[in-house]
Order: C-alpha cells, then sequence, then structure tokens
C-alpha cells in the first residue's frame, strides 16, 4: 500500500509536461488520476493510453477552468468517472513574455484567468467534500517568477505571485479540516511553455543556473508527489522551490 492507493487524483494540465509527469508516477502508485486538458484531445487521448498501458487507472475530463461553472463541470466528470476528489493539483499555465511597455489587457486578463483563477475555481470546486471528509491534498503551482521580478513577464509573475498567496491563506483556513495546501515553485523546466523563450533566453538561464540545465518534468513531479505524499504530514501553507539553484541568483 502506498499514500496513493485508491485516491483519486484530478490534475489540471495533467497531459503534458510536469503535469502528465506526475499523472504517470502516481497512477503507478494505485492513484485513480484524472486528467484535465482544454483543446488539444490527440495528445491526451495519447496520455491517457499511455497511462492505461502502464496499467493505471485514469481518464481525461476537458474543460476550461478560467470560469467558476467550467472549473465545477470539470470536477463533476472526474468525480463521475472516478470518484470523490482526495486530492488537486493545478498544473495548468500560461506564460505570454513580452516588455513591459507592451503589455495589453488582454494578455493581462488571459494570463490571469489561466493561471491565477483556474486554481482558484478548481480549488472551490473541490473544497467543499473535502472539508466534509475532513481530508484535503492541494498542491498549486506558482514559478520563480512569482518571487522575483521579471520586466519582461509582468502578467505572469503577477498571477503565480498570487498564487503563493492564495495557497497561503487556503492552507491556514483549513488546516482544521485536515486539509494541507502547498505550493511548487518551479525553475525553468522542460516544458512547452518553456519554450515561448528563445534559445538565447535558455542559455542565459542555464549560465546563471548554479546546477548548469534547466528542469525535466519528472524533477518537478517528484516534489509535488512529496507534497501530496504522507512524508510531508506536518507541511502546509509552503512554498517548494526547484529552481536548480537559479532563485539565489540576482536577477
Amino acid at each position: 500500500m502506498t499514500d496513493f492507493q485508491d485516491k483519486h487524483v484530478l490534475i489540471t494540465g495533467g497531459t503534458r509536461g510536469i503535469g502528465f509527469a506526475l499523472a504517470s508516477r502516481l497512477a503507478t502508485e494505485g492513484a485513480r488520476v484524472s486528467m484535465n486538458y482544454v483543446s488539444r484531445t490527440e495528445d491526451a487521448e495519447k496520455a491517457l493510453e499511455e497511462i492505461k498501458a502502464a496499467g493505471g487507472e485514469s481518464c481525461i475530463v476537458q474543460g476550461d477552468n478560467s470560469l467558476p461553472d467550467s472549473a465545477a463541470a470539470v470536477v463533476a466528470q472526474a468525480r463521475e468517472s472516478l470518484g470523490a476528489i482526495d486530492m488537486l493539483v493545478t498544473a495548468a499555465g500560461i506564460s505570454i513574455p513580452g516588455p513591459a511597455d507592451e503589455m495589453t489587457w488582454e494578455r493581462w486578463k488571459t494570463t490571469m484567468n489561466i493561471n491565477l483563477d483556474g486554481s482558484f475555481n478548481m480549488i472551490y470546486a473541490v473544497k467543499d467534500e473535502m472539508i466534509e471528509r475532513g481530508f484535503g491534498r492541494i498542491v498549486t503551482f506558482s514559478s520563480i517568477a512569482g518571487l522575483r521580478e521579471r520586466e519582461n513577464q509582468v502578467a505572469y509573475s503577477t498571477s503565480k505571485a498570487g498564487i503563493i498567496a492564495m495557497t497561503r491563506c487556503m492552507a491556514q483556513a483549513w488546516a482544521r479540516q485536515n486539509i494541507r495546501v502547498n505550493c511548487v515553485c518551479p525553475g525553468l523546466t522542460e516544458t512547452e511553455m518553456a519554450h515561448t523563450l528563445g534559445a538565447d533566453v535558455h542559455a542565459t538561464i542555464m549560465e546563471n543556473t548554479p546546477l548548469g540545465r534547466i528542469g525535466e518534468p519528472k524533477e518537478l513531479a517528484a516534489v509535488a508527489r512529496f507534497l501530496l505524499s504522507e512524508e510531508s504530514s506536518f507541511m502546509t501553507g509552503q512554498t517548494v522551490v526547484a529552481s536548480g539553484g537559479r532563485v539565489m541568483i540576482p536577477g
């Protein structure tokens, strides 16, 4: 038996990148895994086939979580497929880098809707059943951009800082109901989103990272797994940074 045996874990952004790395790992440890995605159905179906081929129990749930009703529909479909939701991971996100003086309202709102509102909506769609059962494990995903200034990522950095604050508030609010809420703060990781930045930016980041490289999805998935597990049973409201040491370096 593991901490995840017969537990239902719902992961937003679960069919690609860090989310899929986590879904795959938890499925091998006995979890029932719902993977939420927005539009890339073919990719989602391939992800589902991969988990099932390895013997895991999983489903895919399409839906945009930027509005409360849509997030509630995602949760309802996941619950209908695999049962009550024990754990939630909000790994979906978007980054649209650009100079600060070129920021538009549309770009700002798109980023906030997906990153911050999406996380909020999903958490509020599951928190009542967690409170009622007296059990819940929630992991949010921020970024070291939420901890440091990023002049070319005004909206992204702001949304990720908001996730950190939201995590702390919710952790305090529901701790007595045995609901733990923690946050993972990655540095640059080898995902599709990372390639919104140019090759020259990647080279600069690696040069300024003490470990001399960017992260792998499985490495960030391992941090999230720890925070979901009972190995972190005395942790809530925490922001755990995994950046290859880059967060220590100014700029």
